[in-house]
């Protein structure tokens, strides 16, 4: 089978049933290397509040849950969170939280600003769902990339897991999101209850359709505290198909190796580097904190500090023979 970003939809279900990965696996690190080159890019990951209005039926920090202790850190504390990552080396930061209304516009415009101006450095959100102005106002704050994933393409999959979603409106965040002048990322998780290959075909067909700035993909991992507790989890082995495969066809987006690769299976972010990730997203999360955000079970390092968690990335990436990023990592589809 010949990998190339002109595979349709027949090649990429050949591909997703295929047991034999070698070559796919091959092709996408070559890809890689010539598109995104071998030096590995840090995001320091800060989750600023597990506060969230939505009742998603397989999240671990989902509104209904009794089981979480909830906690929303203040603005001073976000700056002096960041300003630690930027002490570490960082170059760029990912604020991320549930989503909910518990932070004003302007503090959080503000607070974006000054992240900006004091510590340089490039800046995504991962906030949820906002209004085309609350998106354009975040943009004129200096915030440069927003993440907001859409999980699944199919409509009927995505009301099932997401009872109190839209996908009509998820999809129209998006286009927003990149009209207000966002590098966005967006994603999916494999594996889901109901995702068949067929479905799975369409999610990957859909983030090259949208030709996104960065793609995040995580294995479905079943959460005991949620309806889908029962479920089966999905695998490494299928979400490593699907990066190479993103990688193979979006050439030069942005691929993390996801936290969640390396809480399902030990390993799991370092196998993804080595078929098409490029990105590593360390946390820089308070560790007080960091036992409370928990989307799934048994997600790693939530009891480092920054810096272990700094030190660990970079002795793996000295493993793999690949080197940490000197610059902010902005995306490589636009002219910045």
């Amino acid at each position: 089978m010949i990998f190339t970003s002109e595979m349709n939809r027949a090649d990429i279900l050949e591909a997703l049933a295929s047991p034999d990965t070698a070559e796919l696996f091959a092709a996408a690190d070559r890809v890689r290397r010539e598109c995104v080159g071998d030096a590995v890019h840090l995001r320091g990951l800060i989750e600023f509040s597990n506060i969230c209005a939505r009742d998603c039926l397989y999240c671990g920090i989902r509104a209904s849950s009794r089981t979480v202790a909830r906690y929303r850190m203040d603005v001073d504390e976000i700056f002096e969170t960041a300003k630690t990552a930027a002490g570490l080396g960082y170059k760029t930061l990912v604020l991320q939280s549930g989503e909910n209304d518990r932070y004003p516009l302007i503090a959080m415009c503000l607070l974006v600003r000054r992240i900006k101006a004091e510590l340089g450095i490039a800046l995504t959100l991962s906030m949820g769902e906002k209004t085309k102005e609350e998106y354009a106002a975040l943009r004129s704050a200096g915030a440069d990339r927003y993440l907001l994933r859409f999980e699944t393409s199919s409509e009927a999959l995505f009301a099932r897991l997401k009872p109190d979603s839209s996908y009509a409106a998820r999809m129209q965040c998006l286009r927003w999101l990149k009209e207000v002048g966002f590098q966005v990322g967006s994603g999916i998780m494999v594996g889901l209850p109901g995702q068949t290959p067929d479905i799975l075909t369409d999610d990957i067909l859909q983030m090259k359709a949208l030709d996104l700035d960065m793609i995040g993909i995580g294995p479905f991992i079943a959460d005991p505290r949620t309806p889908l507790g029962a479920i089966a989890s999905g695998t490494l082995a299928l979400t490593l198909k699907v990066v190479a495969l993103l990688r193979i066809l979006t050439r030069n987006t942005h691929i993390p190796a996801t936290t969640a690769m390396g809480s399902i299976e030990k390993g799991g972010r370092e196998q993804a580097l080595r078929c098409g990730a490029n990105v590593l997203m360390p946390n820089v999360t308070p560790t007080r904190y960091r036992q409370h955000y928990q989307l799934y079970p048994g997600k790693i390092c939530i009891n480092d500090a920054p810096g272990d968690c700094r030190n660990c990335v970079a002795g793996m990436l000295r493993t793999l023979g690949r080197t940490v990023a000197t610059d902010a990592g902005h995306s490589l589809k636009i002219q910045l």
